[in-house]
């Protein structure tokens, strides 16, 4: 069977199949179809890359400066794996001419490391510290395709959504955090055509395995944790197991975490039902059916969770608390299980958004304020847009784009151009809707 996540298989010639695939970008963006041999890998990346308006050339955008980015790459969790990066990959970056290239899990590149000459050429197409090269803001490309289908991936040549990056080759693998299951970011190796082979994408799983390894063995007793932001399904991950719940066990996990003291079947049925008429044997077959998954983390009467459990709902909940907005929003993924209809979900799903939304709008930080403006949930948050506005000085050129985009959405929702609208965000409803993340495999 042919491995959909290496770019080309043996024997294919890359001067062909470059130019095949060149033409077959040019079809799409011409009228948006895509057919072989464009990978379904690509030929979605690239669907995800115009639904966001990426752009098909230019630059990516460099979000974090020098001292932005210092003070933030030495906190993150990847800074101690940085010696595991560089002693797999590092000598090879420099010896074959290739960059070596670590990212968080939005896309921003926090070390780029390699070749001298490389390192110059890259620099022309914004592939630096401290740019954004995510799906949604630099098109397919193996570290922001990595990030998004959460799998180690190739990228060769024209597969590149922007034109000024189809002459590289990369590939890349995400990495977990080995406690909580959470994205943390990836590692790329970035090059020629000569990287489209098995060999670089092998190096780079075994090297994101080797540093989710490395960082393990700093955490002598991994603990229960749930993540359940920007996910359908949750990942429960004990003592370093994965799991991935349905839909259903998702809901009852994230609410006995957030109810330590138990709940008893009825006050369940309520959070998870409402006031449907719900047969008692339902809940208690969705019970039995986790408990034989999850074992003797589950108790009843009243139904429990036998261990503390960490979640990301909590992260951010603990990270406003302490008045870390940058933390808060940084571990703010997305909505909480975002197509759950569970009432006890929807409200805390609701009260999370709105709690950070008007933690951003207060402290008028306009980096913050446009890093919520540029998510699948916030995009279309006039208020976010218009308070981003408010902050910028007002002969800056930063501000036009902006405005613009409040005018525009002022303009959708029916209100008067310039009319104050601070009471009308963009509806959480509407916002959820816009947000879907693959499932991680």
């Amino acid at each position: 069977m042919v491995n959909p996540w290496l770019a080309m298989e043996t024997g294919i010639d890359p001067v062909e199949r470059t130019r095949t695939v060149r033409r077959a970008h040019a079809a799409f963006l011409s009228d948006g179809t895509v057919a072989p041999p464009v990978r379904r890998v690509v030929a979605d990346s690239w669907r995800r890359s115009a639904d966001a308006r990426a752009a098909a050339d230019g630059a990516a955008p460099i979000e974090l400066d020098e001292a932005a980015l210092g003070a933030y790459r030495n906190g993150h969790p990847l800074a101690r794996a940085m010696p595991v990066f560089r002693e797999l990959l590092g000598s090879f970056a420099q010896d074959g001419a290739h960059l070596l290239a670590v990212c968080d899990p939005q896309g921003r590149l926090l070390w780029v490391e390699g070749h001298r000459g490389v390192r110059r050429s890259a620099e022309r197409m914004n592939f630096v510290a401290g740019a954004r090269w995510d799906e949604r803001h630099a098109g397919t490309n193996a570290p922001g395709t990595a990030l998004a289908a959460d799998h180690a991936v190739q990228i060769f040549a024209a597969e590149h959504y922007n034109r000024q990056v189809q002459r590289w080759t990369c590939a890349a693998a995400p990495l977990h955090d080995p406690r909580t299951g959470r994205l943390l970011g990836a590692v790329d190796i970035t090059g020629g055509d000569h990287l489209a082979s098995p060999h670089s994408l092998a190096l780079v799983q075994a090297t994101a395995r080797a540093a989710e390894a490395h960082l393990a063995s700093d955490v002598p007793e991994l603990g229960v944790c749930l993540s359940a932001l920007g996910r359908d399904e949750a990942l429960l991950v004990v003592d370093g197991q994965r799991l991935r719940l349905g839909r259903r066990h998702s809901e009852i996990m994230v609410l006995l975490a957030r109810h330590p003291d138990g709940l008893t079947g009825d006050q369940l049925s309520v959070l998870l039902y409402g006031e449907r008429e719900m047969r008692p044997v339902t809940l208690r077959a969705e019970l039995s059916r986790l408990r034989h998954l999850v074992g003797t983390l589950l108790h009843s009467r009243p139904y429990r969770l036998s261990r503390p459990v960490e979640t990301d709902l909590s992260a951010v909940g603990e990270a406003l608390d302490a008045g870390e907005v940058r933390s808060a929003l940084g571990a703010y993924r997305g909505p909480l299980l975002p197509l759950s209809e569970a009432p006890g979900v929807q409200r805390l799903r609701g009260a999370l958004e709105d709690r950070l939304r008007r933690t951003l709008l207060a402290a008028r930080d306009p980096a913050l304020l446009r890093e919520w403006s540029r998510t699948p949930w916030g995009e279309d948050d006039l208020e976010v847009w218009e308070t981003l506005v408010d902050t910028l000085p007002e002969r800056s050129p930063a501000r036009s784009a902006p405005m613009a985009t409040a005018d525009r959405l002022r303009a959708a929702y029916g209100l008067t151009t310039g009319a104050s609208s601070r009471a009308v965000p963009a509806p959480a409803a509407a916002r959820v809707a816009t947000f879907t993340q693959p499932p991680p495999p």
